[in-house]
């Protein structure tokens, strides 16, 4: 077996004793077995383990022993080589191994030892081959690949016998990091090893004969990897923030700082500690704070935390493993930000002792002073807030002192108007504290409080009137020029010898005078109680005074007159108008008044009828229902239907009493048997005799007949009109007709515009798709055409563009221009469709479908202009 160790004189005999780990597995649990070597400077445990007995100095990179063990209770006795190997030297010559480290070693061969036949005679007894844990370091440099120990079965010296391994390693995932020789038995290693990575493994040895037969049971190989301390601390968090509060005791928590090394827990490889390596500032002292080692918790070591002088400390932390050996651990840094919190431990103190202000009278909402304020905590935080507090100087409350946020200075401000007549200046005592209440054992300064001096300034007050609104009250209808009352004002500026002027502001009806000097208001037209500018009675008017200042300044006040009602106008009789039945008994008038004055000038009223004329107390009668109604009635028999004016005299209940006649129409008609008035009766009574009613009737009926003689005249001439329409003289028959419509063509001055729009279309898509409605005269119809009655037409009609194709043809058509589009003077023109069936045949009829003799004879009854073409063409050839 072999096992590398790099030789490190510290580490302690706990430690080195884990890096090797020698043991006879056929003896482990049997406490009665005892260990020799043959070398003085190493011996081994009663568990096996080989360690140095003293400071050795190793001349060689190896050294062979002889190991032997023995069970006195069972008489056995084993022996194996070991042979160790050093991998590294110290700075002497050769290699210092300390008391108590274990060595690097091999063991070239493990025997399965047989007992000896001890001097009683009893014989040796078989036992089963075994291994001890195999330990290799890790990170080793090699070279690869590396024996690790020998197998070997005692009957190898019998039959060939084949070796191998398997497992985690070896034919599992990670594969082939270990290997063995299948002859000689020998277990290598093939690459460095990383306990981080796998600190065991678990490989099983087989022997096999050649056959593959087992001839040895499997054996379990246990390698560990001895943890190298290749691994640094790694903090958590490069930066850590903690905070403190200022003036905290020592042993005060602040914060823990964490670093983990991957190297093994249990061995000093993996040990941290921590230690503090430097603060900044030192300020008060350069111990203000330190560390546990083991757990990392910074705690305060020193009294003297004062945010308002340090305000953060930085401090660099240093985790190394190895238990903290700076010689021989591996150290990483990490560091802690701590803040010094602020605590409530500075009052706040005014900056002066005593302030002054100044403000005009009767103005709130200004800032009269300014009061600023020093405080050493924590800007904008409760610690640092101020707080102010008018202590003396203002029972009345005119002032009041608010905080600015930005600045802190305490803001006094004017919340109550202040009167110079009445206070010229304020003494106040004003008390500054903060948001949160001072650290325990803190006292408030007696620069805390402080005097504030405010001076009032006079300025010209409007004057004012002291009874406003005034009521005065009196009857209506007093005379022009009557004194009402003085509506005087007082100005409040007793100080300032200023005069008072008035004026009117607001008078409605006009009906007021003021006294610009003294105010005194008299009538300027009579006050009636019934205008429509009295509500409820009063009459309201505003005035103005204003004094003489600089700059002036007014006021104004109300006047409230409460009129008093006479009885200043008589009643009115209601309705104006009625109407009643020709004989008494059947219907009566209920009349009424209207007062325009109040209780108790209205009712009640009493209705009579006047004495002049005598006819009206003849035909007519009232009867009294109440205070406020009575009745008309007829007081004869029958009373011709018509119109009538009957006077009634109305009288008030006033002091003293108004009366007024007033005048009713009455309509007399004659009535059904219901009493109601008849449609004649209403007329009649309306003021028509019989005469001007038949002659209303006479003409209704004239009125009549005229409509309808009107209406019977228009059926005629509407039917008149559809006949004429089918008898249309042929001369006027354009369906069977050509017509001149203009000149078809003109002279060169005509090519001006593009002519190409009235020629014959190539296509007749546009057609086909136009809406129906106006076309061109060159397009033929494409809709359904009318159907006219069959006519005989000889010859049977062609079309007029092979005529004229077959007149171009013999030279007739003359060309006026060279463009491949003559004008349309040349061409075929298209003025309408003429139909089919006309007895008077058709233009297109001049086509022949021969181009021999052609009869055009027939071309002389259609009008000089086709007689002219019937002579040229039935003359002959010649032409």
């Amino acid at each position: 077996m072999e096992i590398k160790h790099k030789s490190t004189p510290e580490r302690s005999k706990k430690q080195l004793n884990h890096f090797l780990d020698v043991k006879f597995n056929n003896c482990a649990g049997n406490k009665g077995v005892r260990y020799e070597t043959n070398s003085l400077d190493f011996k081994v445990r009663a568990d096996g383990t080989m360690y140095a007995a003293h400071h050795v100095q190793m001349p060689s990179k190896q050294l062979i022993l002889m190991v032997t063990a023995w069970d006195p209770q069972i008489l056995g006795r084993w022996e194996a080589i070991v042979r160790f190997l050093v991998t590294e030297k110290s700075q002497h010559s050769g290699h210092k191994t300390v008391p108590g480290e274990v060595a690097q070693q091999q063991s070239d061969t493990l025997l399965p030892w047989r007992q000896h036949q001890s001097a009683n005679g009893l014989r040796r007894q078989k036992r089963d081959w075994v291994i001890p844990p195999i330990n290799v370091p890790e990170n080793s440099r090699g070279p690869f690949p590396q024996q690790l120990v020998r197998i070997r079965s005692d009957k190898d010296k019998e039959i060939h016998i084949r070796y191998s391994i398997t497992g985690v390693g070896a034919d599992q995932p990670p594969m082939e990091v270990f290997s063995i020789d299948p002859v000689s038995g020998r277990m290598y290693v093939t690459r460095p090893m990383d306990r981080e990575e796998r600190a065991s493994y678990h490989l099983r040895a087989h022997a096999v004969d050649m056959n593959g037969n087992k001839v040895e049971n499997p054996i379990d190989l246990y390698i560990y990897v001895i943890d190298m301390n290749d691994n640094r601390p790694e903090f958590i968090n490069q930066v850590y923030n903690g905070s403190v509060d200022e003036g905290s005791k020592p042993g005060t928590y602040v914060m823990t700082v964490t670093a983990n090394d991957a190297d093994d827990s249990t061995t000093a490889n993996g040990m941290v500690r921590y230690r503090i390596v430097t603060q900044t500032p030192q300020s008060p002292s350069q111990n203000m704070f330190t560390i546990n080692s083991e757990t990392g918790d910074i705690v305060t070591v020193a009294a003297g935390l004062d945010r308002e002088k340090v305000q953060q400390y930085i401090v660099i932390v240093q985790a190394t493993d190895m238990e903290g050996n700076l010689n021989y651990g591996l150290s990483n840094t990490a560091t802690a930000i701590i803040t010094v919190t602020d605590v409530n431990d500075n009052p706040p103190e005014f900056t002066t002792s005593t302030y002054s202000g100044e403000v005009p009278e009767n103005r709130v909402e200004v800032v009269v002073a300014n009061l600023t304020v020093m405080d050493r905590d924590q800007p904008h935080s409760p610690n640092w807030n101020a707080i102010y507090r008018i202590i003396s100087g203002d029972p009345s409350g005119h002032f009041t002192i608010r905080t600015d946020p930005v600045t802190n200075e305490g803001m006094v401000t004017v919340v109550k108007a202040v009167d110079y007549e009445m206070n010229r200046a304020f003494m106040l005592t004003v008390m500054v504290s903060n948001q949160a209440p001072l650290a325990s054992g803190i006292q408030m300064s007696f620069q805390s409080t402080a005097g504030v001096t405010i001076s009032v300034t006079d300025v010209n007050e409007a004057p004012y009137f002291p009874t406003n609104h005034k009521l005065i009250r009196l009857e209506e209808g007093v005379p022009t020029g009557t004194v009402l009352t003085t509506f005087s004002a007082v100005d409040p500026d007793r100080f300032m010898q200023q005069a008072v002027r008035y004026s009117k502001l607001s008078d409605p009806a006009n009906w007021l005078n003021i006294n610009a000097t003294n105010g005194q208001i008299t009538t300027a037209a009579v006050l009636d109680r019934e205008s429509d500018y009295i509500k409820n009675n009063v009459y309201e008017a505003t005035f103005l005074a204003a004094d003489n200042g600089i700059p002036p300044a007014s006021g104004t006040g109300t006047l409230q007159i409460y009129l008093i009602d006479i009885n200043d106008n008589a009643p009115e009789l209601l309705p104006k108008e009625a109407q009643i039945c020709e004989k008494p008994n059947l219907n009566v008038i209920n009349i009424t008044a209207a007062d325009a004055d109040i209780d108790p000038n209205v009712g009640p009223f009493v209705f009579e009828l006047p004495s002049v004329p005598s006819a009206v107390r003849k035909n007519w009668t009232i009867t009294r229902l109440n205070g406020d109604y009575a009745q008309l009635s007829l007081r004869i028999m029958y009373l011709e239907a018509g119109v009538y004016d009957v006077p009634i005299i109305v009288t008030d209940s006033g002091n003293p009493p108004l009366y007024n006649t007033s005048v009713i129409k009455v309509k007399v008609c004659p009535c059904d048997e219901n009493g109601d008035c008849t449609t004649i009766g209403a007329v009649a009574a309306a003021g028509l005799g019989t005469g001007a009613i038949i002659a209303i009737l006479i003409c209704i009926i004239i009125l009549l007949t005229m409509v309808l003689l009107f209406v019977v005249w228009m059926k005629r001439r509407e039917k008149e009109r559809h006949t004429k329409q089918l008898l249309i003289d042929p001369e006027d028959d354009v369906r069977d007709n050509i017509l001149k419509y203009d000149e078809e063509g003109g002279g060169e001055e005509d090519q001006d515009y593009d002519l190409s729009q009235l020629q014959q279309p190539e296509t007749m898509d546009h057609v086909l798709n136009k809406t129906p409605g106006v076309r061109r005269v060159d397009e033929r119809p494409i809709g359904a055409e009318p159907q006219y009655p069959v006519r005989p037409v000889i010859p049977h009609p062609g079309d007029i563009g092979d005529f004229i194709n077959e007149v171009c043809s013999v030279g007739a058509c003359v060309r006026r221009t060279t463009t491949p589009r003559p004008p349309p003077y040349d061409s075929l023109l298209v003025f309408d469709y003429e139909g089919s069936g006309s007895t008077a045949g058709s233009v297109s009829s001049l086509n022949s479908s021969s181009s021999g003799d052609q009869d055009y004879d027939y071309l002389n009854d259609w009008g000089p202009r086709f007689k002219k073409l019937a002579d040229m063409y039935g003359g002959g050839e010649e032409d």
